[in-house]
């Protein structure tokens, strides 16, 4: 089978599980996600979904999230959108039915998933505030750019490895071009985005944006200073394309109609134009070299913990939606510094779920359901892809996701240790974590020394978390309830079904063909 063929055969596997294209409002992808817009979330299949072997996992938000991992979403988002409009163009409609299975009389992997899934439900619940809404909506404007921004530190990371080594000097110059293009125009991209995120015209929002990084402002003065071209960079272009919405907003209301086509361009780009020259890029400005500024300090004198307080706290971040929040700041950094020092960080986080799962493994022997989730999951979970892992078993297990996170901390502490010592280790892009990371990886102790830094911090993450779940993972009542054969448990059940269907009437103890509760949420 092609790839072509195979990627459309994941999609053709996942479309009817998820109620058929009439079910289907929107389509879209991230990093490692298809996201979907659903009309009646009661029509998935979410056991049958899980069970596809290429389904890493299911994560419910303000979209239904379906875990494809890194690359293949990118290959599957497209068949996937051709076979909903292919059925749309042919007027028919899908409906899954409820998946329906035998229940067991001992939590399984599908007990955990169920109470993944409601903790997912509560969780959503949770973070429609306001607040949290905003910053998804910022998180937005930014994970489209995530792409290029890996694509472009990539290149730089191996031009600066030719570079060192003096090899293909007639090829460097392009290929740093090639890597920073992007970069000195990032400001467009995120004013594009923004007015599209915020009800605009994206355009408009690009256009305003490109008055950051135009040469030309560095002959105008404000707040008693010269501009300089890029000044206040990617939070400045937010700001200023936001701005540009609620000015074209304002036109569209009050502009004659006939005017409109003239009159409302062209006073959103020259308002929100004066205010982003003498206003935001200075203010803007000040902002992200504080942050650069206190990131710096923050690494060389608080180094060892601040990491083991960034690396332990951040899962519990993702979990209340507030990790949103750091990708301007990582957006920030790298486009000051040429890296962000915070992500390798917190990728420690993923560290500490990997050696949580092991010792998951390890401390349930006999059951043989999770051990499986555990196995399928591990090599996601090496690849910074940790949703499977924290929604598959940890999180659901509840006290293994906090030992998770204390060895987080270590890897944190450990990457932030040698940040005091004057050895930072950076990431030229945002989104991969993990073993993903590696070609990413910029530092100040040179490419050997940093990837060995970072190593070190993987190891230690995932040591930390695998001896602090075996030791303090579980309570006597946790191993009792989870380390037990489901398979054996469910063939008793399924035979004391047949039984008690053939009217024998006779059977284990207790048995009978009515199927047994899932399990509550475990409690440790």
């Amino acid at each position: 089978m092609s790839t072509d063929d195979k990627n459309r055969a994941v999609a053709a596997a996942i479309l009817p599980l998820v109620g058929g294209a009439g079910n289907i409002t929107s389509v879209a992808h991230c990093m490692t996600r298809l996201r979907l817009g659903l009309r009646d979330r009661s029509l998935v299949r979410d056991e049958a979904l899980k069970a596809l072997p290429a389904v890493m996992g299911v994560v419910e938000d303000d979209t239904y999230q379906i875990v494809l991992g890194p690359g293949t979403v990118a290959r599957v988002t497209p068949e996937f959108e051709a076979l909903v409009a292919e059925a749309h163009e042919e007027d028919q409609e899908g409906a899954g039915a409820p998946a329906s299975s035998a229940g067991t009389p001992a939590p399984s992997a599908d007990d955990l998933a169920a109470q993944g899934a409601a903790i997912r439900a509560a969780r959503k619940a949770r973070n429609q505030t306001p607040f949290k809404l905003f910053l998804r909506r910022i998180a937005n404007v930014f994970v489209p750019l995530i792409p290029a921004l890996i694509g472009c530190g990539i290149i730089a990371g191996l031009n600066g490895l030719l570079i060192n080594l003096g090899w293909l000097p007639s090829v460097t110059p392009a290929l740093a071009a090639i890597a920073s293009g992007f970069m000195a125009l990032i400001a467009v991209f995120v004013g594009f985005n923004t007015a599209k995120e915020f009800g605009g015209t994206p355009i408009l929002g690009g256009a305003v944006a490109a008055v950051i990084v135009f040469p030309g402002v560095a002959k105008i003065d404000a707040f008693g200073q010269t501009l300089s071209p890029g000044q206040g960079g990617v939070l400045g272009a937010l700001g200023a394309a936001v701005l540009a919405v609620y000015v074209e907003k304002w036109c569209r209301r009050w502009v004659p109609e006939s005017l409109d086509v003239l009159v409302t361009p062209t006073l959103t780009v020259l308002v929100s134009g004066l205010v982003t020259i003498f206003g935001l890029m200075f203010v803007a400005g000040e902002v992200s070299n504080a942050i650069g500024e206190f990131a710096d300090w923050l690494l060389a004198h608080a180094g060892a913990g601040a990491g083991f307080v960034l690396g332990g706290l951040f899962l519990p971040l993702v979990m209340l939606g507030l990790h949103q929040a750091l990708i301007p700041i990582h957006t920030t950094l790298i486009e000051q510094q040429g890296s962000t020092v915070l992500l390798p960080i917190l990728a420690m986080a993923g560290a500490g779920q990997v050696g949580a799962a092991m010792a998951v493994y390890l401390k349930l022997p006999r059951n043989g359901s999770i051990r499986r989730t555990v196995k399928s999951a591990l090599p996601a979970g090496f690849l910074g892809v940790g949703e499977p892992l924290i929604y598959g078993v940890s999180l659901p297990l509840g006290r293994p996701f906090v030992t998770a996170c204390v060895g987080g901390a270590f890897g944190g502490g450990f990457i932030g240790l040698f940040s005091m010592l004057g050895a930072k280790v950076g990431s030229t892009a945002i989104g991969p974590s993990g073993w993903a990371l590696f070609p990413l990886l910029d530092g100040d102790e040179g490419l050997g020394r940093t990837i060995a830094i970072y190593a070190g911090g993987l190891l230690t993450g995932y040591l930390a978390g695998f001896v602090a779940t075996y030791f303090w993972g579980f309570s006597d009542r946790l191993l009792e309830e989870f380390d037990v054969d489901t398979e054996a448990a469910t063939e008793t059940v399924v035979a004391a079904g047949g039984a008690g269907a053939g009217g024998a009437g006779a059977g284990a103890p207790g048995a009978s063909d009515t199927p047994a509760p899932a399990s509550a949420p475990a409690k440790a």
